[in-house]
């Protein structure tokens, strides 16, 4: 017990030079997110609603704090950072409104079953759910990727302008302002506010200059963050620009509540209402956010680990059981519902981050900042943080990665753009779903068309043998053997996985592909990861006809 302690200080404190500004980083994306997400999930809808309910923001606060802190702390995610997630805002005000909206008890009610939703999914987790995860095909996980950058990118752009009708958090296509993703680009470019473009224009050049090699490398600048840097150069625009038409105050600039005294903070807090727990429907929301927020999880720790320089895998199962207790603390303490997310994931991978410290120190940031001085906050201005964010979606939905999947032919290239066009038309959920309808029913074609050939192994058959004990060798030396037939696909991916991640570390491997006819870029994919992990785990590969994996 007492190595582990060490072992995790000197990590720490090993990678702290790292992890501390993709912490910050992390925190600056974080915290307007949490805003908007907390701002849409507890409006009923209309603008009305919004100016209405502008003071109920501390819930989406209180679940990044406790999903950087908590989560951070429980997960195996090295990048992995969770917090309130868009996905569940639909979910979220609809259960709100059937127990009756804010005023008549409908909130306490909601968080008692985020509360009962992270009991379920600590079950998920010890029942080993978490393998779902490996059926998901590649093609789906980078149209989710390049889904979320490219809806990001277009949510952003009016805030970016100036015009700051919506919250950052919402990333539905209809929003809550009665606008729609494409038509809210449309009033902006009417109504650009100049001071805010300019203030965002130079935070987007300090972003991309702080991003080259030449900036990176400097002694001085590299140590730097660049968000940072750009916050602070542009409170002082907003300062400079204090008359007329250039004027950034008001709604163009983060806006946190401000207790004046501990009464005042108390207000904002909500406890969940215990008597409901004869209340059947509080159990049937729970089970719902449950499996939603599950499955959103899942996708991103997925999405996070093929983002992983080193190809690492995060323990699934393990990554449930944090989420759960994440939801238990965050429902007990009038919290939203929380996941890992992908944009702050991104960000935190972007910048830097070497641990799961960098997850864990954005949560303590939000926490002292918004509870010691929230008043430095309310000075950003929202096209600063549109720059950020504009930044990470294109890194999201870069072009190299949209041409990668067309050049990877159409068993790839559907899925991928089928979960964008749903996606942005709708939400993740529904865009996932949608590629993974077309990735298996590619695979049926396939396999249709293999049996009519009368190929002698049926396509989504394969052997793996681990054909020796530890302590054997073979005619090359190698101590375990990994044989795979003829036809491989994603399907495989889980099995192919398991074992591969299960060899020990200083073990030697032989992997036989010269029975392979035709491999899946999923199982293309995790084979040359384990070949990029292997080095870090101390195990020699050999490749038996390679020349497959570059087909």
């Amino acid at each position: 017990m007492r190595k582990n302690i060490n072992s995790s200080k000197q990590a720490f404190f090993k990678n702290i030079r790292q992890d501390l500004p993709a912490s910050i980083v992390v925190f600056l994306v974080a915290l307007p997110l949490c805003l908007g997400i907390s701002l849409a999930s507890t409006s009923y809808g209309s603008q009305d609603d919004i100016e209405g309910f502008a003071g109920i923001v501390f819930p989406g606060i209180i679940a990044g704090i406790i999903g950087g802190i908590i989560v951070g702390a429980i997960s195996g995610s090295r990048f992995g950072v969770s917090g309130p997630a868009a996905g569940l805002i639909t979910i979220v005000s609809s259960a709100i409104i059937s127990f009756g909206g804010f005023g008549n008890g409908g909130f306490e009610k909601f968080i008692l079953a985020v509360a009962i939703a992270g009991v379920f999914q600590i079950i998920f987790g010890l029942i080993k759910g978490g393998a779902i995860a490996y059926y998901m095909p590649t093609s789906v996980i980078k149209g989710m990727l390049a889904g979320i950058g490219i809806t990001i990118f277009l949510k952003e752009l009016p805030h970016f302008f100036g015009y700051d009708k919506d919250p950052e958090g919402d990333l539905r296509f209809h929003q809550l302002d009665g606008h729609t993703t494409f038509s809210e680009i449309g009033y902006a470019l009417e109504k650009v506010h100049w001071g805010a473009t300019i203030v965002a224009i130079v935070s987007l050049i300090i972003l991309v200059l702080w991003g080259m090699k030449f900036i990176k490398n400097h002694n001085i600048l590299g140590m730097i963050p660049a968000p940072l840097l750009a916050i602070l150069i542009s409170i002082g625009l907003a300062s400079f620009f204090l008359k007329g038409d250039l004027l950034v105050a008001g709604e163009h600039l983060v806006s946190i509540p401000t207790p004046g005294s501990l009464s005042e903070f108390k207000a904002q807090l909500f406890f969940p209402d215990f008597s409901a727990l004869t209340d059947t429907r509080v159990y049937g929301v729970a089970i719902v956010i449950a499996l939603v927020a599950s499955i959103e999880s899942l996708l991103c720790v997925e999405a996070t680990d093929k983002m992983d320089p080193n190809k690492r895998h995060t323990p699934m199962n393990r990554e449930l059981i944090a989420q759960g207790v994440g939801n238990i603390f965050s429902g007990l303490v009038g919290g939203l519902p929380i996941t890992q997310v992908i944009v702050r994931s991104t960000a935190n991978i972007s910048s830097g981050a070497k641990t799961k410290y960098s997850a864990v120190m954005h949560g303590v940031f939000l926490f002292a900042f918004v509870l010691a001085i929230p008043g430095v906050l309310n000075m950003i201005p929202r096209a600063t943080l549109a720059a950020v964010l504009l930044l990470i979606g294109f890194k999201l939905a870069h072009p190299k990665t949209i041409v990668g999947m067309v050049k990877a032919g159409i068993s790839q290239w559907l899925p991928f753009f089928t979960v964008i066009v749903v996606m942005i038309a709708s939400d993740l959920l529904k865009g996932v779903g949608s590629g993974l309808a077309v990735a298996f029913l590619i695979i049926i074609i396939r396999q249709f068309n293999f049996n009519l050939k009368k190929y002698k192994r049926a396509y989504l058959e394969i052997d793996i043998k681990n054909i020796l004990e530890d302590d054997q060798k073979n005619e090359n030396g190698f101590a375990i053997q990994l044989e795979l037939s003829q036809h491989a696909s994603f399907l495989n991916k889980i099995k192919i996985k398991r074992i591969l991640d299960e060899i020990e570390t200083g073990k030697d491997v032989i992997i036989d592909l010269s029975k392979v006819k035709k491999i899946d870029f999923d199982i293309n994919e995790t084979i040359t990861d384990f070949i990029t992990s292997a080095e870090s785990r101390k195990i020699k590969v050999n490749i038996i006809n390679p020349e497959v994996l570059k087909s």
